[in-house]
């Protein structure tokens, strides 16, 4: 099975409707039809008189049973619909070449010939594309929050309200590494919803998703906490909050809330063979999407603090082999030269089971735990190595824009090359076939005027493979004044030459 982002596009839909009463309808002879008592039915008209008057019931707190329909209508017009359009630059899978075909020198030499197929037009062709996604209302001015691959390559962003009023939408900034992206609309006076905290959430509470699967507005479907802290593959930062309420594609980026009506999570992804909804679900915690909310408000982007070690989980044949009784804490496999890691002593064979008191029962939690804290942060590692404990210190690097902007003067140690790079995720790194290599997320300075592009994947500095920034800050210390850069674009590798003296 495969982890699937929820947004995508419209392609079928259909409602089949049945009458609940002729679904339980009992046949006459099972009937016990019999005239009600005058005092009964005195009894329920009074009631019925009191419903209706009365006014609507608080929702009620978490560990009970929840008033969904309070919650819709407090939590509903807050939630909005969003539309997207853009450009997708298709890949060979999505083209249906069969794989490494598009790198094949036969095909590279017939591709463009006439008669060779719509597809082999040309390597990687811009298609337009049209999405749509959720999202809710979290501050009156206009300020929406959903996923960030809701409006990945997206040209227009339209917001749709839950009162069917209808805005273009700014992209203020989006976080791949959470799947968080903060929008803004010139309105004001708007419904919000409510924020709660995700740490109160415990498995078998109940929850309630709303947002709009398959175009379908204003959703509302119901479940429970799964479990919590779940870490996905190639998604190492967030912690995810499983859950079985059905969500859907178009449900991206819309709210999960708790039994008190308080919105916890972000719905983002699920988990599928089909494409559509299995029982698995898992939404960001929305104390990870405030923190990355306020970064890119503040900015215009987010930080992410990076160690720079390879880890693992424990078993309980490794715990034994290391002296620990339980197989909790993340066990460090490798130590890059030169990071955060190195200089503050980890070595391989360590096992850290907390960060600042914070316990780290799986590698997935230590992950989480750097990643959503600030580049230079110093953090306080326990860690256990040769059958003892032991504290380090290590103050944390930076998993971006260390080696960025060669027109920032506040940035230095950058403005030889003026590369904004990022470590691929272990997915990026299967879907662009390389072990290892750094994503350009922006350039500028001498590295654009050589033509390096957004997108690209560094894979080498003069001949050295890179695997972290720290390894192009360390060619860049002895300040040479030309560079070759190995790169790979749509699938092929080529050199690029900058001179930065």
């Amino acid at each position: 099975m495969k982890m699937k982002p929820l947004a995508a596009a419209l392609l079928a839909g259909g409602v089949l409707g049945a009458s609940a009463a002729s679904a339980f309808d009992l046949p006459p002879w099972l009937r016990l039809d019999r005239p009600a008592p005058a005092a009964a039915m005195a009894g329920a008209a009074a009631a019925t008189t009191a419903a209706t008057t009365a006014p609507v019931a608080p929702i009620p707190a978490q560990g009970t049973v929840p008033d969904y329909r309070a919650i819709f209508k407090q939590a509903g017009p807050a939630v909005v619909g969003i539309t997207v359009e853009g450009l997708h630059k298709a890949t060979a899978e999505e083209q249906g070449l069969p794989e490494g075909l598009e790198n094949d020198p036969f095909f590279q030499f017939f591709r463009g010939m006439p008669g060779f197929g719509q597809r082999g037009r040309g390597a990687n062709p811009s298609v337009p594309f049209r999405g749509q996604g959720s999202g809710f209302i979290v501050a009156a001015d206009g300020l929406i929050l959903t996923n960030a691959h809701v409006v990945r390559e997206a040209k227009e962003v339209t917001v749709k309200l839950g009162d069917r009023r209808e805005f273009p939408a700014k992209v203020l900034g989006s976080d791949p590494v959470t799947d968080i992206a903060v929008l803004r609309i010139d309105a004001k006076g708007l419904p919000t919803v409510r924020l709660g905290d995700p740490r109160r959430l415990e498995v078998g509470d109940p929850v309630m998703a709303i947002g709009a699967p398959y175009g379908f507005e204003q959703t509302a479907t119901t479940g429970i906490v799964s479990a919590k802290g779940r870490s996905l593959p190639g998604d190492t930062v967030v912690p995810f909050i499983q859950t079985d309420a059905a969500v859907n594609p178009g449900n991206s980026g819309g709210p999960l809330l708790d039994g008190g009506g308080a919105v916890v999570g972000i719905n983002a992804q699920i988990y599928s063979q089909s494409g559509g909804f299995q029982g698995l679900s898992f939404a960001i915690p929305i104390d990870v999407a405030l923190k990355i909310k306020d970064q890119i408000v503040a900015t215009g982007r987010a930080q992410h603090a990076r160690l720079g070690v390879s880890i693992q989980d424990l078993n309980q044949g490794l715990a034994e082999s290391f002296g620990l009784e339980r197989p909790d804490g993340a066990l460090v496999a490798a130590v890059q030269p030169g990071s955060a890691a190195a200089k503050g002593g980890l070595k391989p064979g360590d096992v850290i089971t907390e960060v600042n008191g914070q316990a780290v029962e799986r590698s997935g939690n230590l992950s989480s735990l750097i990643g959503l804290s600030a580049p230079g942060e110093r953090v306080k590692l326990k860690v256990w190595r040769d059958k003892s404990w032991r504290e380090l210190e290590v103050k944390l690097g930076s998993a971006e824009a260390e080696v960025a902007r060669a027109d920032d003067p506040a940035r230095p140690e950058g403005t030889q090359l003026g590369l904004a790079l990022r470590p691929l995720t272990r997915d990026e790194q299967r879907q662009v076939h390389v072990d290892g290599g750094l994503l350009v997320q922006d350039v500028a300075g001498p590295a654009a005027r050589a033509g390096v592009e957004r997108g690209d994947v560094l894979l080498a500095i003069n001949g050295q493979p890179v695997q972290s920034i720290e390894q192009v800050q360390k060619v860049l210390e002895a300040k040479p004044r030309h560079v070759a850069l190995l790169v790979q674009r749509d699938g092929e590798t080529i050199f690029v030459p900058i001179r930065i003296g």
